[in-house]
């Protein structure tokens, strides 16, 4: 059987949004961000973009190409509501889908063909979405993910393609090795200075050349671009918080001890958020004492998954909660009120080189395991039996 996957995206989202609450900035250049100069733009309207404004550019730069940019600070809250809307939508309607982002989704519509015709009820859900929603939307189908998502990129804005089974290697061979979904402006440079600016030289070179000059990269590049991709729909569950304890092997009073420890907790699971598309809008400390008594107290934040951000929030929670000066026997944290997003694109208050260096630190601990690079602070936790991914998933 023929496989069949959609690839859904939602048109810059975050401007769709604002949008259709206010129909007066329809038309008009609009990007969403940090309300300072030194944010950037998470998400820009396409009037916005003739005049090169992009996500995750600089604000002061964006301004600086677009004058009359409107640049609003956005609300995250209504963002993932919107985003809860078409959940609910495309939960009703396909049975097996992944929602890797808070405006993209997946969906494997193997077999539909039998029955409805895969193109036709593709399209009738893409309507029954902007009906609903009143939220511009784009998707690609064809017979992986890989080529799905190359297929909506040339669908936008508010568009649809279909890439006939079979005609994969046809429709990447004449586009830029950019439209990769894995090759970023780093190795797309490296290609370039190798003399490789299409898909079509990737297809036409030797695979052991690319896994040579690139190793295990190499090898997905050349499959991607011969339109070669056999990862499946990872089935979307909506996780609700991320949470991590230690009981100490020993009734505790050593303060330094556990700030290091609630650093470490707090760094762990933000990189799981982000591994995960996740954000946060709500920060707990749980504190139990030697006489078992438990404590516990949260605070609602901006939403985001930035360690920078959310460790001092759990270091002023448990000042404020740790007032008995009794010995400890167990710390938690919890990160809740989790909405799906991406930090290096929906973040409103960092700069570009934070950003960038939340996405080196990630790519390191993801490539050689977690906390290859962390902060001074957690060097010395004992971590001995302590798993931060050990907590509650409701």
């Amino acid at each position: 059987m023929q496989k069949q996957i959609t690839h859904i995206d939602l048109d810059s989202f975050f401007v769709s949004v604002e949008c259709r609450a206010n129909p007066k900035l329809l038309g008009f250049p609009v990007a969403i961000g940090g309300s300072s100069e030194r944010g950037v733009v998470a998400s820009c309207s396409y009037e916005a973009r003739k005049f090169g404004v992009h996500s995750a550019m600089p604000g002061k730069l964006a301004k600086q190409l677009c004058p009359e940019l409107i640049f609003l600070r956005g609300d995250y809250d209504s963002y993932s509501k919107a985003s809860h809307e078409v959940t609910q939508i495309i939960e009703e309607a396909v049975p097996l889908f992944e929602k890797t982002s808070i405006d993209e989704f997946y969906m494997d519509m193997t077999g539909m063909d039998q029955f409805f015709g895969t193109l036709k009820y593709a399209k009738e859900l893409r309507e029954k979405i902007i009906k609903e929603t009143q939220l511009p939307i784009s998707f690609g189908l064809s017979k992986n993910k890989t080529v799905s998502k190359v297929a909506t990129g040339l669908a936008k804005p508010n568009g649809y393609k279909h890439v006939i089974y079979g005609d994969e290697k046809t429709f990447l061979a004449p586009l830029s090795v950019k439209k990769i979904p894995m090759i970023g402006e780093k190795t797309a440079e490296n290609l370039r200075k190798m003399g490789v600016h299409k898909i079509f030289t990737l297809q036409q070179m030797p695979q052991e050349f690319l896994v040579s000059a690139f190793g295990k990269q190499g090898n997905m590049m050349w499959e991607k671009a011969n339109g070669i991709d056999n990862s499946g729909i990872t089935p979307y569950v909506d996780r609700k918080s991320l949470s991590s304890e230690e009981t100490f092997e020993k009734d505790t009073m050593d303060i330094a001890m556990i700030d290091a420890l609630l650093v470490s907790m707090t760094e762990d699971l933000c990189f799981k958020m982000r591994k995960e598309n996740f954000l946060a809008g709500c920060v707990s400390i749980k504190i139990r004492y030697s006489d078992f008594n438990t404590h516990s107290q949260q605070i609602k934040v901006p939403y985001t998954s930035a360690d920078h951000l959310l460790i001092p929030q759990v270091k002023a929670l448990f000042a404020k909660l740790y007032h008995r000066r009794m010995l400890i026997r167990l710390v938690g944290v919890r990160l809740s009120n989790l909405v799906r997003g991406h930090y290096q694109i929906h973040l409103f208050n960092d700069s570009e080189t934070q950003i960038h260096l939340y996405q080196a630190m990630d790519y390191i601990n993801k490539r050689f395991g977690n906390k290859s690079v962390h902060r001074a602070i957690s060097t010395g936790v004992n971590t001995r039996d302590f798993n931060p991914f050990n907590g509650k998933k409701s």
